[in-house]
Order: C-alpha cells, then sequence, then structure tokens
C-alpha cells in the first residue's frame, strides 16, 4: 500500500547548532546534550522555559532515557520524545516535532543528539548493542559494525558492479569539503592513492571507508514560522519528511532501504522531483550507505550508483553537492548524533551560514537518515526535504 503524504503546514527549523566534536572525552553523554541545550537557548535568545517540548536520542545516556534527562537540566516539556534510532533520530524526532507543533501541543520543540566516548565506550556499547549483536555476532569475535557493512559492500559490489575507485571517490570528495570546516576532526588531504592504499579493515572495507566514533552533540528548534518571525530567528521550512522502519523484510542481504518504499511520498507532499534538490546530506557510516540511499531517492535507478558517481563531483562547488560539511567520514561519528549532522548543516546551509564552503543558490536541501545495523541490515530510515525562506514548492513537470 503507498503511503499517504500529508503535507507539513507552516512548520520551520531553526537554531542549528553543534557541541565541537572530540575523539575522546571524560564527560557524560548527558553533559554534551546539556550543553547542546545551551546553545539553543542562546542562539535562539529564549529562555529555558520557553522550550515545551524535548526530543532526545543517545546510546551513552544509559540508564536515563530523555525523561530522566528532564530531571538533570531541570526543563519541564509537555511534549517529550526518546529516539533511539541512531542515525535516523534526526529525522525522526523532526517528523514528531512538527506534528506536535501542529497539533498545538508544543510550541518550541528542541530536538537533541548526544553521545559519549570514553576510552571504552565503543566496545561496551557493541557488545550490547541488540540481541541480535550480544547473542549472534559478538561471541565470534565479529562485533560492530565493520563486518555487517562488509557484507553489505561486498554483495553490492557483486551485484551492480562498483568498485573500490567509485567508494574512494566518495570519500575524497567529502574529505575536500571538510577541508573549509573547522569542526571537522579530519581536515588533511585525503587522495584517491591514499585511500586504495589505506589498510584493509574487513574485506572490502579499508581505513577510510570506516567513520571514527567520536563524542559531541548536535541540535535544532522545531516552531511555527510565526514564532521564529517573532524571535527574529534565521529559519528553513520543512516541505515533507518520511520514515520507515524494518523495510523489506524478506530481503536476503540489504541492497535497497526504507527510502525506496517511501520516496514518492516525499516527493508528493512537496510537489518537488529529484531534480529539483539543491545538494543532499545523506548518512554516510560507509559509502555503500551513500550509494543506497542516492538511488532509493530516486537520484538514479537501482543498481545505477556507481555510473551517478563517474558523473558528479560531489564537492560543494561542483555537481551534485553531497555532505557538504565533510559528512561523518571527515567530521566523526557522535555516536546518535550521526544522522543530526547533515540536519544542521542543511540548515545553516539553507540560512547561509555554513561551517564551511557555501553551495552556490542553495535554495532546497534533502537530508537522509539510515541508523540500527543488525548484522546484514540497518532496521531504521527516513528523510525529510528544507526549503530556505521565500522558498515554495515547486511543482513537478511531465
Amino acid at each position: 500500500m503507498r503511503a499517504l503524504a500529508r503535507p507539513y503546514e507552516d512548520v520551520v527549523v531553526a537554531a542549528p547548532v553543534t557541541v565541537p566534536y572530540t575523539r575522546h572525552s571524560i564527560h557524560s553523554a548527558h553533559w554534551f546534550l546539556a550543553q547542546a541545550l545551551a546553545k539553543l537557548i542562546q542562539a535562539a535568545g529564549i529562555r529555558k522555559s520557553d522550550i515545551d517540548g524535548l526530543a532526545v536520542s543517545s546510546f551513552t545516556i544509559a540508564p536515563d532515557t530523555a525523561v530522566g534527562f528532564t530531571q538533570h537540566v531541570g526543563l519541564s516539556p509537555r511534549f517529550l520524545e526518546h529516539v533511539p534510532m541512531g542515525g535516523a533520530s534526526a529525522i525522526v524526532q523532526l517528523r514528531r516535532a512538527a506534528r506536535a507543533v501542529e497539533a498545538g501541543d508544543a510550541h518550541i520543540v528542541a530536538c537533541i543528539a548526544g553521545d559519549a566516548n570514553h576510552v571504552d565506550s565503543f566496545r561496551l556499547n557493541t557488545a550490547s548493542f541488540s540481541r541480535f549483536a550480544r547473542d549472534a555476532v559478538y561471541p565470534y569475535g565479529s562485533g560492530g559494525p565493520n563486518g555487517s557493512f562488509a557484507l553489505l559492500t561486498a554483495h553490492y559490489m557483486r551485484a551492480y558492479g562498483a568498485s573500490r575507485e567509485d567508494f574512494g571517490k566518495l570519500c575524497v570528495a567529502q574529505r575536500q569539503n571538510a577541508r573549509a570546516n573547522p569542526l571537522a576532526l579530519f581536515r588533511s588531504e585525503l587522495t584517491l592513492e591514499d585511500y586504495l592504499n589505506a589498510r584493509l579493515i574487513a574485506d572490502p572495507i579499508r581505513l577510510f571507508d570506516c567513520v571514527m566514533p567520536c563524542a559531541g552533540a548536535d541540535g535544532f528548534l522545531v516552531m511555527r514560522r510565526a514564532t521564529a518571525k517573532k524571535l527574529d530567528l534565521p529559519h528553513v521550512r520543512l516541505l515533507g519528511a518520511i520514515e520507515r522502519h524494518n523495510a523489506y523484510p524478506g530481503d536476503a542481504i540489504q541492497f535497497r532501504g526504507g527510502w525506496a518504499l517511501d520516496q514518492d511520498a516525499l516527493y508528493d507532499q512537496t510537489g518537488l522531483a529529484p531534480k529539483d534538490i539543491d545538494f543532499l546530506q545523506a548518512y554516510d557510516d560507509y559509502p555503500v550507505i551513500t550509494l543506497m540511499q542516492i538511488e532509493d531517492l530516486g537520484f538514479c535507478g537501482k543498481g545505477e550508483g556507481p555510473e551517478f558517481v563517474r558523473r558528479h563531483s560531489f564537492t560543494v562547488d561542483g555537481s551534485f553537492p553531497l555532505n557538504t560539511s565533510g559528512g561523518q567520514l571527515s567530521m566523526g561519528q557522535a555516536g546518535a548524533a550521526g544522522g543530526h549532522l547533515g540536519l544542521v548543516e542543511a540548515i545553516r546551509q539553507l540560512t547561509g551560514m555554513p561551517l564551511g564552503a557555501q553551495v552556490e543558490k542553495a535554495r532546497l536541501g534533502l537530508v537522509s537518515g539510515f541508523g540500527m545495523i543488525n548484522y546484514d541490515r540497518g532496521l531504521c530510515s527516513g528523510a525529510a526535504i528544507l526549503a530556505a525562506q521565500g522558498r515554495g514548492k515547486r511543482r513537478k513537470k511531465g
């Protein structure tokens, strides 16, 4: 059954903030999340009590959830969401916050995500990530995402003829984008030769295919346009958004995600087509997932990703700007904030305030999320289309 598409009415997104990423930190997830909340309050020029909605995502906030966090920071929201969906959390937070604002359940919703990264955090998180990981994978020494994404990458290469040079082109382009971003953890030049000659991690994945875990946080505010104007706050319009969980469970191994099921609903909400989009912020913990999103969001057909890569530059000043802040592969992955990175960068691009280089005449951006990998597939996916102020819907032709 085709998903019904109800447009979003007069909902905007504002105040993109980042708590700078760091490789390791002794601070807790609560500290990073609280810093993000404080930055949102400062950026919007509001009081803490003005925030009456809250959405929180974090892997390392346990044993607390969003409820416990409200006590830590002295917040009393009337709308609350705990969204434990990894890299899809930003889109899910945005969708639910937007519907809450439309319904009058909240006026200003703070959407935040962040994680700690102590020296042993990643190992501990991997060991208890899910029952699949704990019982069926980790005991055999294959814990963590590298083995899973090696399976997906190898299958995609066999099925669609992608080469290591294709994946490398994406990684090199994102590093070029990151060089202008002062918050990116990796800003040194990366050449295709560097990529191809990097050490093997899990065949066919090598070093620069892998995202680096780190600590940090990101956040944004969701509200009505009238509220943003009253606050004199630069903002972008939410035109449409989708989410899907456990898509295509019958596939023997993942080669497509929920975006393929719901891309029509996304574009129906907005009156747009893929050709209208000025840039894409795709979830990029490994380059094979970026290719899947490009295909499943309609920028090319299934299996046409490698040829699409060969036709475009993916740099901020080139064709098909992709992950303009450098993406996770160059900025790092602050746990559950991984999906927020692309969303806050999209807001910055569309308000003319990017951390790095600006996409020229950027008016429409698409943000895509992906999360909760269980051995051979990610369970959560989502996407949203955002528009700069003054940009209405553009009707599809043909």
